[in-house]
């Protein structure tokens, strides 16, 4: 993901939100060997290290998906990390292959998933499992991340597309009104808001670190960070 794809995200899943011909959205990735690899380090990262805060998100208080009601499903194959797991969050129904796996490394490079991640993974998932992803960069399998309920469902991977398709389908033949009131009120009730904007201002004090510098370097050179606390 670069700076311009995700700001092509937040435009087209707006449009999208606001066609009343739209009952339900399906998101995937292009091919089969990723949902999303997450950002560029080589171009998104240091243009945020450059400016020292969080570029990323321009409006603190909202996150991918997260001013979308219209139902959104995700169908996953391969790697979903980082940015892309970050995207997969703000869906509703998520559907994944046997072949997928789920990871949240940014700390091993000095940085965190600033896309409000920090807030709705430990709502949205036990508080142990949302801290392990989060705290130790460990990568999980599709059976796991159906086990503890980060996705609906692993199914083979060819039939991930008509899974999602299936589910899109019955969401839309459901009352549109009826469909897209529930979403917001479960969506405004969690109150993110003022969760993303805290998530915002501190993950401007990790872009401005020492740390994160070295961190995206040592990417960037294929070697193991040499991190200082600074």
């Amino acid at each position: 993901m670069t700076l311009s794809m995700i700001r092509e995200f937040f435009e087209v899943t707006k449009r999208l939100d606001e066609d009343p011909e739209i009952r339900a959205i399906v998101l995937t990735g292009a091919g089969e060997r990723a949902f999303s690899a997450g950002g560029d380090l080589k171009s998104l990262l240091p243009a945020a290290l450059e400016a020292g805060w969080d570029i990323l998100n321009p409006d603190p208080t909202a996150r991918f998906l997260s001013a979308v009601f219209t139902p959104v499903i995700a169908a996953v194959r391969g790697a979903c990390v980082g940015a892309g797991f970050e995207i997969m969050l703000g869906t509703d129904i998520r559907i994944a292959g046997t072949d997928s796996s789920f990871a949240l490394a940014e700390v091993k490079w000095g940085l965190i998933p600033g896309s409000g991640t920090n807030v709705r993974l430990p709502r949205q998932l036990p508080w142990a499992v949302a801290m392990e992803l989060l705290l130790t960069g460990s990568t999980i399998s599709a059976d796991r991340a159906a086990q503890v309920g980060l996705i609906n469902q692993a199914v083979e991977p060819e039939n991930v597309l008509r899974t999602a398709m299936d589910i899109a389908r019955r969401i839309a033949s459901n009352g549109p009104v009826a469909v897209r009131t529930a979403k917001e009120i479960a969506v405004r009730s969690l109150s993110p808001g003022d969760a993303f904007a805290l998530e915002h201002a501190l993950n401007s004090r990790v872009l401005g670190s020492q740390d994160a510098r070295e961190g995206v370097a040592a990417f960037q050179e294929m070697r193991t960070p040499q991190f200082t606390g600074r």
